[in-house]
């Protein structure tokens, strides 16, 4: 085997050797000279390129070998690699640069964030709204046929409900019956009667007396489905509706004004005094105090708060004054307007605490007819609301005197006063 030669980068000149080489300066040389350049030629670069988070490669300089350009982790120029303050590669603000959202998280997007709050609020309120309708309309009593009332005059321009508030004490204890004064006759009467006239030219509240004096004309029984003839009998209107209940009412309404009822609305004593105590009482100023012993009402003048109670009997008292029903009538209108009022204020409207309570009682206590919507219930709430606030008119049904006790409309104002209704127009009669 040929024995191996070592070949040096460097080959020296021949017959040179450590000793010979006199004051040549090079690798292993004592010199204090550098070697020359032939031995390695000098590599220089150009300026580094900027560099985030990269570390710098190293280089040869002047002959000093490998500078790997940290200096305890920072770089001569002042470059801070990030090694020392534990920041990883990427850009100089962190993984995700700086922002309002802090390090590593995005700016929040705020138009975003309204758009679906607005969405989520939508939803909530259709949800709600969808829910109440449903919810209330299912209270609601569709007990009145009004398809039983024959012979019915034409509709006019406009919607005209017959309001009735019963005596009826269905469903009472005997101690609701001794506190709210209604004594315990059997049956049912009318304690009072309204016509609402609502349309586009305002909306008119006229109050019927109890103690008119009608005919009760012929009909069809709501029961029995057997027509009575009429006999030309005269009558207290209130007597209609102990007859023969709501129909017998609407059709002897219809039949001596000749006015076409669209729709039927009774409340029971008992459900009058529970709305009024669900809305936190009805505020009211009394010009003169007044007692009576058959309604227990028992006030005095100047402003005062009424609850279930009070307010049945303020509605009811007629003993205590001399033209007993016109004047009631009257109180009943005033006390409708406070009612509305009270009903349709911010406190009770946007709390629902208030108002569910309200409507439960107000729906659990009211008879319709079978055509009666929660809209056509809501255009006589605010018509209702409107007329006694001052919007409209409200009047007593025009009187001309008396016979047997009973009291007897003018003919000619009321022939005037149901044209106008009929075809919406601004109502021009005066009332008692």
């Amino acid at each position: 085997m040929r024995p191996c030669t070592l070949v040096r980068m460097n080959d020296w000149p021949d017959a040179w050797s450590d000793e010979n080489r006199g004051n040549r300066y090079g690798r292993g040389s004592a010199g204090a000279q550098p070697e020359s350049a032939r031995v390695m030629r000098q590599v220089r670069r150009g300026p580094a390129a900027p560099s985030y988070g990269v570390p710098q490669q190293p280089t040869y300089v002047d002959g000093q070998g490998y500078d790997d350009g940290y200096d305890g982790g920072r770089h001569d120029d002042g470059y801070d690699s990030g090694y020392n303050s534990g920041q990883v590669y990427g850009s100089p603000g962190g993984p995700q640069g700086p922002g309002p959202g802090g390090p590593g998280r995005p700016a929040p997007n705020w138009r975003r964030r309204i758009k679906w709050t607005a969405i989520t609020l939508v939803t909530l309120l259709i949800v709600v709204s969808v829910g109440t309708y449903f919810w209330a309309d299912s209270k609601l009593h569709r007990d009145v046929d009004l398809s039983k009332v024959i012979d019915r005059p034409e509709a006019g321009e406009g919607t005209n409900y017959l309001i009735v508030g019963s005596d009826s004490r269905a469903g009472m204890t005997s101690e609701q019956k001794k506190k709210l004064h209604t004594g315990s006759a059997e049956g049912k009467r009318t304690d009072s009667m309204m016509i609402l006239h609502t349309g586009d030219n305002g909306s008119t509240l006229v109050s019927l007396p109890r103690d008119s004096n009608v005919e009760i004309p012929t009909y069809k029984g709501s029961d029995s489905g057997k027509t009575y003839q009429g006999t030309g009998r005269q009558t207290k209107l209130n007597a209609a509706y102990a007859e023969d209940g709501p129909e017998l009412l609407v059709r002897t309404v219809e039949y001596n004004t000749g006015l076409h009822i669209d729709h039927y609305v009774e409340i029971g004593f008992a459900g009058f005094a529970n709305i009024v105590d669900a809305v936190g009482g009805v505020e009211m100023n009394l010009d003169k105090g007044f007692k009576d012993k058959y309604s227990g009402a028992d006030f005095q003048a100047g402003k005062q708060t009424l609850n279930g109670e009070q307010a049945l009997a303020f509605v009811r008292t007629r003993h205590a004054f001399a033209a007993s029903d016109l004047e009631r009538t009257k109180n009943q209108q005033k006390f409708l307007s406070a009612l509305a009022h009270q009903v349709a204020t911010p406190s009770t409207v946007l709390n629902p605490f208030k108002l569910y309570p309200t409507m439960s009682a107000g729906l659990d206590s009211l008879t319709v007819d079978k055509d009666m919507s929660l809209w056509d219930l809501a255009d006589m709430f605010w018509a209702m609301k409107g007329v006694t606030g001052g919007d409209g008119k409200s009047m007593n049904m025009p009187i001309s005197g008396s016979a047997n006790g009973n009291l007897v409309w003018d003919k000619a104002k009321v022939k005037t006063l149901v044209n106008e209704l009929k075809n919406d127009e601004k109502v021009t009669v005066s009332g008692n």
